[in-house]
């Protein structure tokens, strides 16, 4: 373009007493009149994108260190939280292979997502437990506490989900709250065996699939009468004028409402550790593609400053010779 300029302007070139101011106004000009070249076109998409690169980044960066600031409250109550349901193992077993006609699987997920596979995980361990536990003289359902568990098991499993539960992390969770969560479940469903899939915290980038039984009052008394470890039930008195059935009824509720508890705690402290993870990854990720984007950039803006001037000086000594 600069070339057909200064071919337009020679005849003025030659007449003027000024040949130099001729170039320059030549060169002016054209640089004003004419359409943005592909180069530079190019040159504003790489800015466009490098701005957008960076914006993602100091979003990513933000969030992890919301994560990591949410963290340690919540590891600090998971841990205090384990004290709850281990008297309940150590006093009625857990019996994952227990079989039973009604099975509930309760998977925890979480509301949000950019964490990681946690929620995929458990959806996956949920989907693998419903085809052991399903049959034709059984009864297999599902109650989702989460959005993110709710919106992939409804895609293929709609008709086994008994209840779903979502936003119960909006507010810190305490034992209060999870305990009327679990009445509200042991009052839609029917059960022998509920089965609480979630993700166990083990360190920020670590978490453990992990799957918890709760029998119910009638299948511990069967439990107790093929012996076992249910079995010792029978060494303890039982005070207070209430039955043996009545006790097993309100551990039953108990050590569900206490297992339910830990276990949604470690599943948000899971998510958290997982995001973390993932931000940091994001924003690392984010911060290479910057330095690709700025090294094209560069290239591209060179290219372009040497092609003008080269085309300037090669124009320039067109005319002159």
């Amino acid at each position: 373009m600069a070339m057909a300029a200064l071919r337009r302007e020679g005849k003025r070139f030659l007449l003027s007493p000024n040949p130099a101011i001729a170039v320059r106004s030549a060169v002016l000009s054209d640089e004003l009149t004419a359409p943005l070249s592909t180069r530079s076109i190019s040159t504003q998409v790489v800015r466009n994108r490098m701005k957008s690169v960076k914006n993602i980044q100091k979003i990513t960066k933000a969030m992890k260190m919301v994560a990591a600031s949410k963290l340690r409250a919540v590891q600090v109550r998971t841990e205090n939280s384990r004290g709850l349901w281990q008297p309940f193992t150590a006093l009625l077993g857990d019996t994952p292979s227990v079989d039973v006609k009604k099975n509930v699987i309760v998977t925890i997920s979480s509301d949000k997502g950019l964490c990681g596979g946690i929620n995929s995980t458990s959806v996956k361990v949920s989907k693998a437990l419903y085809k052991l536990t399903a049959g034709p003289e059984k009864e297999t359902q599902y109650v989702i506490l989460g959005e993110k568990g709710k919106v992939q098991l409804i895609r293929d499993s709609k008709a086994s989900i008994a209840l779903t539960i979502t936003e119960i992390q909006k507010n810190p969770l305490n034992y209060t709250q999870v305990s009327v969560l679990a009445d509200d479940i042991l009052k839609n469903v029917e059960f022998d065996a509920l089965r609480i899939v979630y993700n166990k915290f083990h360190s920020v980038v670590s978490f453990i699939p992990t799957i918890s039984t709760i029998l119910s009052p009638e299948a511990v008394e069967k439990e107790s009468e093929a012996g076992g470890k249910l079995g010792d039930l029978d060494l303890y008195e039982v005070e207070g004028g209430e039955t043996k059935s009545e006790v097993l009824q309100n551990l039953a509720e108990f050590q569900f409402s206490c297992v339910l508890f830990n276990a949604v705690l470690e599943n948000a402290c899971s998510e958290l550790g997982a995001r973390m993870s993932a931000m940091d990854s994001s924003s690392r990720n984010a911060g290479d593609m910057l330095d690709r984007l700025t090294l094209t950039y560069n290239r591209t803006r060179q290219a372009s400053i040497t092609t003008e001037l080269i085309e300037i000086i090669s124009g320039a000594s067109a005319l002159t010779g």
